[in-house]
C-alpha cells in the first residue's frame, strides 16, 4: 500500500527539483574590459542598465583618475542622460548600436553641455555655439558622452618639443600601463616614465573608464596613443568622418577616429561617427561609398587574412636607412620590436596571408635627394620659420593659419580670442599662469605666413607632400606587388599615411621593455610599453583593413589590460 510521503520530505524534494529547474543567478555585469556588444547583450537581456553602466564607469573614474589624469571634465548630466536612454529602452526605442553607452571625446571636439578647450587656457571654459557633426550622430546612434579626455595642448601644434598629453589646462595624462612620473634628471618636469603618445589619449579607455573614445589626428595622434595604450585604434580616410566642429590644425590631414579595446568595438564606433550620409559642412565627405546601414562590423571575418597579400617596407620603417648625400642611417627597429614584428609576419603566414618581403616603399629608397620622403619633412619649430624652410613642408602651418583662423571665426561672439595673432598675445600676456610652458614656437612660426603671398609656396609644397606618399609612396608599392595593405610596426607609418590621407587600422600586438635613452637610474623597474601592428591601405579602404585587422586579432589576442587599474 502506497502511503504519502511526510509533508516534510515532500517540501524538500520540490525545493530540490525547484533549484534543478532554476539556473544560478548570473554575477553582476562588470564594464573592466566590457565590449560594446557585451554592454548592449547585457542591457538588451535586462541584466544591467545604461544608469548601471554609467554608474560603474564613473566610480572608475573617481577611483583611478588621480593617477592617469585621463580626464579634462566629466559630464555632470551623465547619469541623467543614461535614465533617459533607458526610459527610451523600456518603451521600445533604441536609436542605434551605441544606445547607452559611455563614450568619451577629445577635447577639440565642439559640444554645446560641456565646454571645449583643446587644453588651452584661453579656451578655458568656451561652450561653442555649435556641436561637431560628429557629436550629432554619437547623439543619434544613442551615445551617451560621458566625458572630454586629455590631449596635448591644440593637438600638440603649438611648441616644439612639448611632451604628448601635456595642456595647460590639466598639465600631464599618464599611461595606465605604468603611470609613473619620469624620474631622469634631464626629463623631470612631470612627463610619465612611460609615454602616452598623442596627442589623442587612450587611457581612459584602456582602463575602462568608458566603452571607447574619439580621438583626432593630423599626423600619428590616433595611431600614436592607441599603440602606446593598446587599444584597436582606426585612422579613417581624410574626408570618411566630418571635420566640421572640430578644433584644426589643417584640413589636409586632419580627420577623427575610433580608439576602442578591440577591432570590432572600434568598427561599431566607426559607422557611427561616418554618419548616414555626407556632411554638407564638409565637402570631402563625399569621397567614400558608405557601407550598408553603416555598419562596418560586417566585416569582422576571422578568416579574412586567407589569402591577403601583405607587403613589409623592410627600407627605414625595419631596418636603418641611409638618405641620398646623407651618412647617418635612420629609423629602424630595436632587437625587441624587431622580434615581436617577426612574430607578427610568423602569425599572418600562419593564416594564410602572403607576405611580400620587402615592399620597399619607392619614395623611401629613391636616390634622388629631391624625391626622398625621408628628406622631406614638415616645417616645425623656430629653426624652420620663414626663410629656414626651403627643404621642408609648410602644408601645417600654412593650414593652421588659414583653418585655425578661420575655426575662430565660426565661433562668432563666443571666441574668446579672434585670430592666431590674438590668441600668440593673450599666451604671452598669461605666461605666469602657465600658458607657455614650453613655448609656443608652432603658433609663431604658422602665424608669419600669409596666406595670399604663400600660396603658390603651399600649392606646390602640398603637391609633393601627395607626390611622394601617394604616387611614388603608397600607391607605387600597393600597384607593383598587388597589395591589400602595407604592415608598419606601431604607429610608424602614421606620417606617410597622413600626408596621403589613407587609412590604418592598429592593433595590439603585446608588450616589449620601455628602455629610453639615456636609460632610468637603476632601481626604477620600469614597466613594459604596449606595442601595436598597423595595416595601412588604400583611399577608402577601411573595409578591408577592418576585415584584416580583425583576423590577425583573433588570431593573436595578444592585447593584455593595465595592472594598474583592475
Amino acid at each position: 500500500m502506497n502511503r504519502p510521503l511526510p509533508v516534510f520530505v515532500a517540501v524538500a524534494l520540490v525545493a530540490v527539483a525547484s533549484a534543478q529547474a532554476t539556473p544560478p543567478p548570473r554575477p553582476p555585469f562588470r564594464v573592466f574590459e566590457a565590449s560594446i556588444a557585451e554592454m548592449r547583450a547585457a542591457m538588451e537581456s535586462g541584466r544591467t542598465t545604461s544608469r548601471e553602466i554609467v554608474e560603474q564607469s564613473l566610480l572608475r573614474i573617481a577611483r583611478y583618475e588621480d593617477r592617469l589624469n585621463a580626464v579634462i571634465v566629466v559630464n555632470p548630466r551623465a547619469i541623467e542622460e543614461a535614465e533617459a536612454r533607458d526610459r527610451e529602452r523600456a518603451a521600445g526605442k533604441v536609436r542605434g548600436p551605441l544606445h547607452g553607452i559611455p563614450i568619451a571625446l577629445k577635447d577639440n571636439i565642439q559640444t554645446t553641455d560641456m565646454p571645449t578647450t583643446g587644453g588651452a587656457l584661453a579656451f578655458d571654459g568656451l561652450v561653442p555655439p555649435y556641436e561637431a557633426t560628429l557629436v550629432k550622430h554619437l547623439r543619434d546612434a544613442g551615445a551617451v558622452i560621458i566625458a572630454k579626455t586629455a590631449m596635448t595642448e591644440l593637438a600638440n601644434w603649438i611648441a616644439s618639443g612639448m611632451p604628448t598629453n601635456y595642456n595647460a589646462l590639466t598639465g600631464f595624462a599618464f599611461n595606465p600601463y605604468d603611470p609613473r612620473r619620469d624620474p631622469r634628471d634631464a626629463t623631470a618636469d612631470g612627463r610619465p616614465a612611460l609615454a602616452t603618445g598623442g596627442s589623442s589619449s587612450g587611457g581612459g579607455t584602456a582602463a575602462s573608464f568608458w566603452a571607447a573614445n574619439v580621438g583626432t589626428e593630423t599626423s600619428g595622434s590616433i595611431l600614436s596613443p592607441a599603440n602606446q595604450s593598446a587599444l584597436a585604434g582606426i585612422k579613417p580616410t581624410v574626408g570618411r568622418i566630418s571635420r566640421h566642429g572640430i578644433i584644426p590644425i589643417t584640413a589636409d590631414q586632419d580627420t577623427a577616429g575610433p580608439m576602442a579595446r578591440s577591432v570590432a568595438d572600434a568598427a561599431t564606433l566607426l559607422g557611427v561617427l561616418e554618419g548616414p550620409a555626407p556632411d554638407p559642412d564638409d565637402p570631402a565627405t563625399t569621397l567614400c561609398p558608405r557601407p550598408p546601414d553603416g555598419d562596418y562590423t560586417r566585416f569582422l571575418d576571422a578568416g579574412s587574412l586567407k589569402g591577403a597579400r601583405i607587403g613589409v617596407p623592410r627600407a627605414f620603417f625595419y631596418d636603418k636607412a641611409t638618405p641620398p648625400g646623407t651618412t647617418e642611417p635612420r629609423g629602424g627597429l630595436d632587437p625587441d620590436r624587431a622580434a615581436r614584428m617577426t612574430e607578427a609576419i610568423a602569425l599572418l603566414r600562419a593564416q594564410g596571408a602572403t607576405i611580400v618581403d620587402p615592399a620597399d616603399i619607392p619614395s623611401v629608397v629613391s636616390p634622388d635627394a629631391a624625391t626622398n620622403l625621408l628628406l622631406w619633412n614638415t616645417c616645425g619649430g623656430l629653426e624652420r620659420a620663414k626663410g629656414l624652410d626651403a627643404d621642408c613642408s609648410i602644408v601645417f602651418k600654412y593650414g593652421m593659419k588659414r583653418d585655425f583662423n578661420a575655426w575662430l571665426a565660426a565661433l562668432g561672439a563666443k571666441a574668446p580670442v579672434k585670430s592666431l595673432t590674438e590668441l600668440r598675445t593673450w599666451n604671452v600676456a598669461h605666461q605666469k599662469m602657465g600658458a607657455l610652458r614650453y613655448g609656443q614656437a608652432q603658433l609663431d612660426i604658422s602665424d608669419e605666413m600669409d596666406l595670399e603671398r604663400d600660396r603658390a609656396r603651399y600649392d606646390a609644397d602640398r603637391a609633393k607632400d601627395l607626390r611622394l606618399s601617394r604616387a611614388e609612396g603608397l600607391d607605387a608599392v600597393f600597384r607593383q606587388h598587388r597589395l591589400d595593405a602595407v604592415l608598419f610596426p606601431g604607429a610608424s607609418g602614421a606620417a606617410i599615411a597622413a600626408k596621403a590621407g589613407y587609412p590604418t587600422v592598429i592593433v595590439p600586438f603585446g608588450l616589449v621593455p620601455n628602455a629610453p635613452t639615456p636609460p632610468f637610474p637603476e632601481g626604477f623597474a620600469a614597466q613594459p610599453s604596449p606595442f601595436g601592428v598597423s595595416f595601412t591601405g588604400p583611399a577608402c579602404s577601411e573595409p578591408r583593413l577592418i576585415a584584416l585587422a580583425y583576423a590577425f586579432e583573433q588570431a593573436g589576442k595578444r592585447r593584455v589590460p593595465p595592472p594598474a587599474t583592475p
